[in-house]
């Protein structure tokens, strides 16, 4: 019999559930942590998140907007060498031959002043540090880059790989010793939007034009580049509806958004007699890279299968076949058992009325492919118009692929916001007004761990946060619940959550993964309004009816049936509970709704 509403024990009290202690590796910083009580505000100490001045300052002169200008002023011509090489440096990114847009026009100049194709990867693990890259992430693009060396070879073309162990910053040295020594006359890469890396590419430019060696860095990650999606005062949005209309106005009027880059032509075989050229094939790619080992690389293997040959399958699966509830789980999303069904019934098909259900595979799990640039986003939204014969891009929310084309469309605008308003990649928040919201202390880190450990006692929020640690990703809906519980219930700072997040996932993305947080803790762009405040248990009860995604990664709870599944601790008598083995709620919800909503109305107050 369901017992009666029993008194939950707050984390301000003495509560047994949390206090195991939190991991040496999982620790909260110091700097953090021990929070002056006055103001319960990390926003001013300084190396963690940037001061309201220096974060304005950079908005003030994007770092975007200043390597444009140094391309632009680069000398008309490059140098002359009697036997001159074309360099590619291939990013994080862009890890794909295929419709590669820099790669493209690498290939194109290189046949142009018959010279050798080089291509280069950097590993940086000052960088990976720096911005929480995963060991996933960086097993993943290794797998990848082995498959594209291999890919590489074929055409004569070869991919060197770099560890560089220096200073992050120092990147720019070890690509221009790699150009001297190979007599590079032009170098192409992709752009990446980072603040750190955008500063990056402006100091390589500088170095190379120096030396007289052109540098062309151009548009590849976006469907629409930032910059160009504006309103009619020739201002950024931070809104997404008003941008997506013009987003989708420009994709559907210019054919080149959409456009496929052409394949690269393959080097002469006579590279391989030239000496210098010839022990670029040589190059080994890493097994792993130290402090990045990725513990789980096996079982990632089979769950993210990489290659670009990979990604184009998953992506057809999504296109054509129907989901299933035996794919929820730690499964490879290229499993046996799909079934072929009409567009309608098509997990694309059903995405609109379908997308946030957790307990099958009603998402692309495309994400980490995108995340690398392993399939490019042009690719995705020309086959998804393929696969319904149509001709023109309509972004909709009511259907399947129309609500998909606008998740895409997602993925470009958090990307816009982060070049128009690079302070949010700083640490600060995109609606200043909220950057004295009164967070919780959580000082031992209990509140954290039991959240990072899906030990909160609320079963849907558990189980997503065991999927993040035991599959390094999660569906969208479920990555909205767990922040929303973060930021709302515990009323922990976001950017401890976006921390964990990078830090776990396989997909992991700066600028959609901050856009994501900052939606749920109601301080970023367009976003989830602060009064509004998401009921874990309601959201377990809609986002898995059927309770096979709770039962799934909550053995705990594999019994249950019914509502009990979603909340055991008011579903079942006190003895029937204690059996489970699963802790009690670790905070009471009306009780921190009424908190959040508190602490927003009246920021800087407890």
């Amino acid at each position: 019999m369901p017992s009666a509403k029993r008194k939950i024990i707050h984390p301000t009290e003495d509560s047994p559930q949390i206090k195991k202690k939190p991991k040496k590796s999982d620790e909260v910083p110091k700097s953090i942590s021990t929070q002056a009580k006055k103001s319960n505000s990390i926003y001013e100490r300084p190396g963690i998140v940037a001061t309201a001045p220096a974060a304005a300052a950079v908005d003030a002169d994007p770092p975007l907007q200043r390597l444009l200008r140094a391309l632009e002023s680069q000398p008309a011509r490059s140098r002359k060498v009697p036997q001159p090489a074309v360099m590619y440096w291939m990013r994080m990114e862009d890890l794909r031959i295929s419709d590669n847009r820099a790669l493209a026009l690498a290939s194109q100049c290189a046949k142009q002043i018959s010279a050798p194709l080089i291509c280069i990867f950097v590993f940086n693990p000052g960088d990976y540090r720096a911005h929480d890259r995963s060991p996933r992430r960086i097993d993943f693009a290794i797998r990848n880059l082995r498959i594209i060396k291999a890919a590489l070879s074929k055409l004569h073309i070869p991919l060197h790989t770099v560890v560089h162990a220096g200073s992050r910053k120092a990147v720019p040295e070890t690509v221009m010793s790699l150009m001297m020594e190979h007599d590079v006359s032009h170098l192409f890469a992709n752009i990446e939007y980072e603040v750190d890396e955008l500063r990056r590419d402006t100091k390589m430019v500088e170095t190379a034009s120096k030396a007289e060696i052109l540098c062309k860095f151009v548009h590849d990650k976006l469907i629409v580049e930032p910059g160009r999606v504006k309103s009619k005062d020739d201002k950024y949005y931070s809104v997404y509806s008003p941008w997506l209309k013009t987003w989708t106005r420009l994709v559907q009027t210019d054919p080149q958004f959409l456009a496929e880059a052409d394949f690269p032509f393959p080097n002469e075989t006579s590279v391989h007699q030239d000496q210098k050229l010839a022990k670029l094939f040589e190059s080994e790619i890493p097994e792993s890279i130290a402090g990045f080992e990725c513990e789980d690389a096996a079982k990632m293997e089979e769950i993210w299968p990489a290659g670009y040959t990979k990604a184009v399958e998953i992506l057809s699966r999504f296109l054509y076949t129907k989901a299933r509830s035996s794919q929820l789980g730690e499964s490879s999303p290229l499993a046996e058992g799909a079934e072929d069904v009409t567009s309608k019934t098509t997990r694309i098909g059903q995405y609109a009325e379908q997308r946030s259900r957790c307990d099958k595979d009603t998402s692309s799990r495309l994400s980490p492919y995108l995340a690398s640039g392993v399939i490019s986003a042009r690719q995705c939204l020309r086959e998804v118009m393929l696969a319904m014969g149509s001709k023109t891009l309509e972004p909709s929310r009511t259907s399947g692929p129309g609500m998909w084309i606008q998740e895409v469309a997602w993925r470009d605008f958090y990307t816009h916001v982060m070049a128009a308003f690079p302070r949010v990649s700083m640490g600060r928040p995109f609606l200043e007004k909220f950057a004295d919201v009164f967070w919780e202390d959580d000082v031992d880190g209990r509140l954290l761990q039991a959240w990072k450990d899906g030990m909160t006692g609320y079963p849907i929020i558990d189980a997503a946060m065991r999927q993040c640690k035991i599959q390094g990703w999660m569906p969208n809906r479920m990555r909205m619940a767990a922040a929303s519980f973060l930021t709302k219930d515990l009323m922990l700072d976001w950017r401890f959550g976006e921390r964990h997040f990078m830090q776990s996932f396989i997909d992991g993305d700066l600028a959609s993964n901050n856009g994501g947080w900052q939606w749920c803790a109601s301080t970023g762009t367009d976003p989830q309004p602060w009064f509004r405040v998401f009921n874990p248990t309601l959201q377990g009860e809609k986002a898995d009816p059927t309770g096979d995604y709770v039962r799934h990664f909550v053995p705990e709870l594999s019994k249950l049936r019914g509502k009990a599944v979603h909340d055991p601790f008011h579903h079942l008598d006190k003895n029937a509970f204690r059996k489970l083995g699963y802790p009690e709620p670790i905070i009471e919800h009306s009780f921190a709704r009424d908190r959040a909503i508190r602490r927003f109305k009246n920021v800087g107050q407890a």
